[in-house]
């Protein structure tokens, strides 16, 4: 079974999907689905309640790191990249070609960023955090003001003196 619930943030409504014990979605309020009907809304579904408290945390500036479980679904490429995503710190960037020769071949970076656009776990996994080759803000399934929120935000919890 997939089940869903809905959390309010500050870069809109978040639709966060799990199935039985692990996240598998997180969802932008422009984000549209065709499956949603086989969905159950619930609030009390442990998984979600973890996320939804973890991304609460990230939003308050409590948390720089996730821990809920994940089960993103895609090609091996993909996860990968997804995967490579989690190594960038918290409130850093790097480019599309820096993520390429982190997984072995600097000339995939159009891959990585066809990869990074798919990602399902936006924010947790954070895709926000790769940007262009000249730094500008590129493609983000969330919109651009929505990368440069999670990214101003991160840069402003990163320079709070303890």
């Amino acid at each position: 079974m997939r089940y869903q619930t809905k959390i309010d943030s500050p870069i809109g409504t978040l639709t966060l999907v799990a199935e039985d014990d692990a996240l598998t979605e997180v969802r932008f309020p422009n984000d549209s689905h065709d499956d949603d009907i086989d969905m159950i809304d619930v609030a009390d579904h442990a998984v979600l309640q973890q996320a939804a408290d973890q991304l609460g945390e990230y939003f308050s500036g409590a948390r720089v790191d996730f821990d809920v479980p994940l089960d993103p679904r895609g090609t091996a490429f993909q996860l990968a990249a997804w995967s490579a995503l989690r190594t960038i710190p918290y409130g850093e960037t790097v480019s599309y070609g820096e993520q390429a020769k982190r997984l072995g071949d600097p000339g995939k970076a159009r891959a990585v960023g066809a990869a990074n656009g798919r990602n399902p776990l936006p924010i947790i996994v954070p895709c926000h955090r790769v940007v262009g080759a000249n730094g500008h803000l590129t493609g983000f399934g969330g919109g651009i003001e929505t990368k440069a929120w999670l990214l101003d935000h991160e840069r402003e919890v990163r320079t709070r003196e303890p």
